[in-house]
């Protein structure tokens, strides 16, 4: 089993990203943050290396404006050979590497401004990886989006738009159940109808599921089944419910003990993608814990 976490590492200033608002993006700006980015993915890299951790979300704004018309720049051909170098360090070190689009980024809309928008968003998501020469295990995750009244209509739409999706996203992308619209059933359905691998997510889950959903064991073996040898090892999303806050809220910390109890479900070959506040540190913290048994 490996366990991985999102977007930043804490602890180390001297690993972060830059950023910039939108009125302050001219193409000199955008060119030294996407270099500083990358050197940032790269010393990221080698904590993850360092700490014997194999799995790793990278953040969509490591590209300013990446998929927005305000980012002009040929970054991808500018930066090639940083990316190249990039792959080849996560490959060689057995780290995979994945990548979120945002809440905004919904193919279930009829808004064909919307839709037009997410694909752009997806075009420059895979386009990141796909620079690395990263394989397709390495995965890109995407939710249903909104019901707008009529699910099934969503769903169907859904499925007609990611039809029309260029065949280096779809070799990617894989569909994650949600806390509110979408059950893993609901994600299972689609999933057999447009072959794409589910990410179970258990928190999303535990907050949204039908009655004959109520064996998590059972859930993750029919995910497991739409995974091929091509997207890798079945990859999970695991978080806990943060105290007193709304429901779906994630956990400052990783709580060992109930994370190991819900891990003795899980086969031993799978990715856990921990969502926490506190990020890298729920990952050590939990294999300290493992050390200590």
């Amino acid at each position: 089993m490996n366990i991985g976490f999102v977007g930043i590492i804490l602890g180390d200033s001297e690993i972060k990203m830059k950023s910039c608002r939108l009125k302050n993006a001219s193409e000199s700006r955008l060119r030294e943050i996407i270099s500083f980015n990358l050197n940032t993915l790269d010393l990221m890299l080698d904590y993850l290396i360092k700490n014997e951790i194999r799995l790793f979300r990278i953040s969509s704004d490591i590209i300013p404006f990446g998929s927005h018309p305000a980012n002009n720049l040929n970054w991808q051909e500018e930066f090639k050979e940083e990316f190249k170098r990039l792959g080849k360090k996560a490959i060689k070190n057995n780290i995979r590497l994945s990548m979120h689009p945002g809440q905004y980024t919904i193919l279930s809309s009829q808004n064909e401004s919307l839709t037009l928008k997410s694909f752009q968003d997806l075009i420059y998501h895979s386009k990141v990886l796909d620079l690395m020469n990263l394989p397709p295990s390495h995965k890109l995750i995407l939710h249903i989006g909104g019901v707008y009244n009529d699910k099934q209509n969503a769903m169907n739409t859904f499925i007609k738009n990611y039809s029309l999706l260029p065949k280096n996203i779809k070799r990617r992308l894989v569909i994650e159940n949600d806390d509110r619209c979408y059950t893993a059933s609901d994600v299972l359905e689609i999933s057999k109808k447009i072959k794409c691998p589910v990410v179970f997510d258990y928190l999303h889950y535990l907050l949204n599921h039908y009655e004959h959903e109520q064996d998590p064991v059972k859930m993750l073996q029919l995910c497991r089944d739409g995974w091929n040898e091509a997207d890798g090892t079945q990859k999970i999303h695991y978080s806990q419910q943060a105290e007193n806050k709304k429901l779906g809220s994630h956990s400052d910390t990783i709580d060992p003990i109930q994370f190991h109890e819900f891990s003795k479900i899980l086969p031993k070959d799978i990715d856990v993608m921990f969502e926490v506040k506190d990020k890298n540190l729920s990952v050590l913290k939990y294999k300290n814990f493992l050390e200590s048994l």
